[in-house]
């Protein structure tokens, strides 16, 4: 199976929509409408000498036409008046060890969420490239990516009842590169807070990620974790991760050398 195929469109407004969903992650319809504008009808007041065309807004319903084109074509989802990108409808629910939580694919609501599990897990010194995922997607904005030059997905466990109830408790992240070359492959990142492990989440994530990547078309996930991370190590392990490399003294954490595992697997 190839690398995950480019999304078509039927016409260039549909991909003009997509875009600017996907760039922002979610945004509403009528603010998507106003950045999507054509070219003023014929006949209308000509532009100045030395500017550009002038720009209208599509009518409210064309436009509507237009999105609901993209939501029944399943590209896109509609909550609350907002447009999300839609990858991943199926929800697992689970109950191990007195937790019930869900397993589903994250959704751009979920962001804050997400930084706050990546934050507490790389404090601990258990993932670091989570961080550098973590101030990823707090630069760019949008917690999803699904475009012809970049692939990012996240899953995320959430608590399913109690006072907690809708709490991430942990996440996974796939992320494919922009090289041809490399697009075979994807990195991959997987956290579960402290209060909610040897509940089988890291397991139920894992699992759940390497389904998605190898069904959209990826043939290797790679990770690095510290050495110090052995109940990370141990997971991948039962997952038949095998370790590629190891870089001697590659992380410095809480003032000690700490080295660095590189690990992969092939779909």
């Amino acid at each position: 199976m190839g690398v995950p195929a480019t999304i078509e469109f039927e016409n260039a407004i549909q991909q003009r929509i997509y875009d600017e969903v996907e760039r922002s992650g979610s945004v509403s319809i009528e603010e998507v409408r106003d950045e999507v504008r054509v070219d003023a009808p014929s006949g209308s007041k000509p532009a100045r000498s030395g500017t550009t065309e002038p720009q209208v807004r599509i009518p409210p319903e064309e436009f509507r036409e237009y999105v609901s084109a993209l939501l029944d074509a399943g590209h896109l989802v509609e909550r609350e008046g907002e447009l999300h990108l839609a990858l991943d409808s199926d929800v697992e629910e689970y109950d191990e060890d007195g937790l019930s939580y869900r397993i589903r694919q994250a959704h751009q609501f979920d962001r804050r969420g997400i930084e706050t599990a990546i934050r507490e897990v790389a404090d601990e010194g258990a993932s670091i490239a989570a961080e550098r995922v973590s101030a990823d997607i707090d630069d760019e904005g949008a917690l999803l990516r699904n475009n012809d030059r970049r692939s990012r997905m996240f899953y995320v466990a959430t608590v399913g009842d109690g006072e907690n109830e809708g709490e991430i408790a942990g996440w996974v992240h796939i992320d494919a590169p922009e090289l041809d070359k490399l697009r075979h492959t994807a990195e991959l990142t997987v956290g579960v807070r402290g209060p909610y492990r040897k509940h089988g989440v890291g397991s139920r994530l894992l699992e759940r990620a390497m389904a998605w990547a190898h069904d959209v078309g990826y043939q290797k996930v790679y990770q690095s974790v510290p050495a110090t991370n052995e109940t990370a190590i141990d997971l991948l392990e039962d997952f038949s991760w095998e370790t590629e490399a190891v870089r001697k003294d590659h992380y410095l954490i809480d003032d000690e050398f700490v080295d660095e595992v590189m690990m992969a697997r092939k779909l």
